[in-house]
C-alpha cells in the first residue's frame, strides 16, 4: 500500500494530509474487524457490542468490548481525535492521533492476558508511528507460549531490518517495567514509539505488518489453553497478578496518559481495566 499523499504532492497541504489520514484511519478500521472476527471465532456464541463516541475537538472513536465465556473482558477499540496542543511535550500545536488499543481478560487463567496497540500521530511539524504487542501470563508462563509470540515478532520484523526484534523486544522489557513491583510486567514483546526513518510508506508497511500478524502471534495460544483445567486456587492467582496489570496502566503507561490528557473518552482509556482483580 503507498499512502496517497506521496501521489498529490502538487496539491495542497490540507488535502495531503486529509488523504494521508484517511487512508491509515480505512486501515486501522478494517483491522480493527480482522481482530474482532479473530476473537469472536472462540466465542461463537457471543459477540462485540460497539459504543461510538466523539472527541471534542474533532474526529472520536469506537468502543468495542465483548463479555463471554473465554474471554471475561476483551476489548478492542479505534480512535481517530484532533487536538489544539499535543499533550506529551511543548509547542508543537494541533495533532492528530488515530490508532487501535487491545486488551484481553480471559477466564481461564491458564490463558494469559495479551495487549496489543498500533498509533499513527501528526503535529505541526512531524509524524510517527508506534505500537506492538506484549503478553502477560496470569502465573502460568509456559515457555512454548513464549517462544511461540516472540517468534511470530521477529519473523514479523526481520524483513525489515535484522536488528529490528532486538531494538523492540529490548523497548519492550525496558517500557512494561513496574519499578515498584522490580519486575517486568510479563513475558515481553515488542514495542517502539516515535518511529519515522523520513519514508513514511516503509514506516507504514513495518507499522502495518506488526498489526497484520498480531492474530497469527495469539491465537494458537489460546486454542491450546482456553480448555485447560483449572482450580479456585489458580483463579485467585490470577485475579492477583491481575492487580500488577492494573497498576502498570495507572501508574506508567503512556497511552493512558495521553487519552486522559487529550480529552480522551474516559470509559474507551479504561477498556484495559479486568472486570476483576484483587489486592
Amino acid at each position: 500500500m503507498t499512502l496517497q499523499y506521496t501521489k498529490i504532492a502538487r496539491m495542497n497541504d490540507a488535502t495531503i494530509q486529509s488523504n494521508r489520514q484517511a487512508e491509515i484511519v480505512t486501515f486501522l478500521k478494517e483491522l480493527r474487524n480482522e481482530l474482532i472476527d479473530g476473537f469472536e471465532s472462540l466465542e461463537p456464541l457471543k459477540h462485540f457490542e460497539r459504543q461510538s463516541w466523539q472527541h471534542p475537538h474533532g474526529g472520536g472513536g469506537e468502543i468495542s468490548c465483548l463479555y463471554g465465556d473465554v474471554f471475561e473482558k476483551a476489548a478492542v477499540n479505534w480512535s481517530g481525535v484532533y487536538g489544539k496542543e499535543f499533550p506529551m511535550s511543548d509547542g508543537t500545536g494541533p495533532f492528530f492521533a488515530t490508532g487501535i488499543s487491545l486488551i484481553t481478560h480471559m477466564l481461564n487463567p491458564h490463558a494469559p492476558t495479551v495487549h496489543f496497540n498500533i498509533r499513527y500521530i501528526e503535529t505541526k511539524d512531524s509524524w510517527w508511528f508506534g505500537g506492538g504487542y506484549d503478553l502477560t501470563p496470569m502465573g502460568f508462563p509456559y515457555e512454548e507460549d513464549t517462544q511461540h509470540f516472540h517468534r511470530i515478532a521477529r519473523e514479523t520484523l526481520d524483513p525489515f531490518g535484522n536488528d529490528l526484534y532486538l531494538k523492540f523486544s529490548q523497548a519492550a522489557k525496558e517500557y512494561f517495567y513496574l519499578p515498584h513491583r522490580h519486575k517486568e510486567r510479563g513475558v515481553g514483546g515488542i514495542f517502539f514509539d516515535h518511529y519515522n526513518t523520513g519514508n513514511i510508506d516503509c514506516d507504514f508497511m513495518l507499522w502495518s505488518t506488526v498489526g497484520k500478524t498480531f492474530l497469527e502471534a495469539i491465537l494458537p495460544i489460546y486454542r491450546l489453553r482456553i480448555d485447560q483445567p483449572y482450580s479456585p486456587k489458580d483463579k485467585d492467582l490470577q485475579l492477583s497478578l491481575r492487580a500488577h496489570y492494573v497498576e502498570f496502566n495507572l501508574l506508567y503507561d503512556r497511552g493512558t496518559k495521553f487519552g486522559f490528557l487529550s480529552g480522551g473518552n474516559p470509559e474507551a482509556i479504561l477498556c484495559s481495566m479486568p472486570p476483576l482483580a484483587k489486592w
